[in-house]
Order: C-alpha cells, then sequence, then structure tokens
C-alpha cells in the first residue's frame, strides 16, 4: 500500500515522531484489507468486515483504534461534487510569490471551506488548488478575497471545468 492520501479513509504518517506498532502498520496484511473494506463502506460494521476477513470483532476494533491513535487512519465523509451538482468549481494553478514557501500559501488557504484539495507539486505551478462552491457568486467572492491581489501569489491560472469525463473522488488504491 502507498502513503498516499485516500479520501475516505485517509492515511497518514504518525505525526508524533514515535515508532508505529506493527499492529497499527499500513504494511501490514490484515490492516490493508481493513482499510480496502472500509474504502467501500467506512460506516461497515466491524462483526461483518471481520467475518470477511476470517476474525473476530475484536480483532478489528482493536486493529482500528490502533490505527486512529497511531494517526494514520482517519474515517471521514466524502461528498462527491458532481453527485451534488455543485454550481461551480475549478482548479487553480498558483505561483507563489518570490520567497514566499508553497507551504505558507497552502496554511494561509487552509480555513476556507470552498478550498477541498491543495496539491504542492513540481513543474509550472508551486500548488494545485481546486474550489468547488454551492454557487458561481461564492467563487468570484474566493478568487477576489482570498487568490486575485495577495502578496503571497504572483500568479494564478484559473481553470474552470467545462465537462467531466471521470471523477474518482475517492482516490482509491486498491489494495490486493
Amino acid at each position: 500500500m502507498s502513503r498516499s492520501t485516500l479520501h475516505a479513509i485517509q492515511a497518514t504518517t504518525a505525526g508524533s515522531g514515535s515508532e508505529v506498532s506493527p499492529l497499527s502498520s499500513p504494511f501490514d496484511y490484515l490492516n490493508q484489507q481493513i482499510i480496502r473494506l472500509l474504502q467501500d463502506d467506512g460506516r461497515a460494521a466491524y462483526d461483518v468486515i471481520a467475518q470477511k476477513l476470517g476474525v473476530s470483532g475484536g480483532t478489528i476494533r482493536n486493529r482500528v483504534a490502533r490505527m486512529r491513535e497511531a494517526g494514520m487512519l482517519r474515517i471521514v465523509a466524502v461528498v462527491d461534487p458532481v453527485a451534488v451538482d455543485y454550481e461551480s468549481d475549478a482548479m487553480l494553478g498558483i505561483k507563489t510569490a518570490p520567497g514566499v514557501a508553497p507551504a505558507a500559501v497552502a496554511q494561509r488557504l487552509d480555513p476556507y471551506p470552498p478550498r477541498v484539495y491543495v496539491l504542492w507539486g513540481g513543474g509550472r505551478y508551486d500548488l494545485l488548488v481546486e474550489v468547488v462552491c454551492d454557487e458561481e457568486t461564492e467563487l468570484a467572492t474566493f478568487l477576489a478575497e482570498h487568490i486575485h491581489g495577495q502578496p503571497d501569489i504572483a500568479d494564478v491560472e484559473v481553470m474552470t471545468r467545462i465537462g467531466m469525463f471521470k471523477n474518482q473522488f475517492l482516490l482509491k488504491h486498491h489494495v490486493p
């Protein structure tokens, strides 16, 4: 299993610097199977998962608890923007101002609800930011207040959706 971010089941490395128990490791085969099943249904009962994997419900409960305590597993609800039919969405290609770290801009944008995805990448843009809004005016307001004219942003390209060919919004990593 890679260490990529999972939206429905978000795996992150433990930030405390403490050693991760083998029972909470994302590389443990049983944990990978538990995560795979939770990706399909984050509300699945532990006993149902246990039956599918041939272990006890207590084992599943303990494994999930340890992965959560280690900070590598979070179970969250994810809304598919296309299914909800949001009025406006855009991908922003942001070039940060000279001397400004991409992480600083990402942190500044973090509290704003329309922003749903922030990626620091190499290439033409320092950051790719996905923005999803209930109304077109909300996108314009977000851009005016938090993007255009901000001293930490040198340039931005706003790419709006014209059509959707594929939307794998959970970004699932299929575990064997």
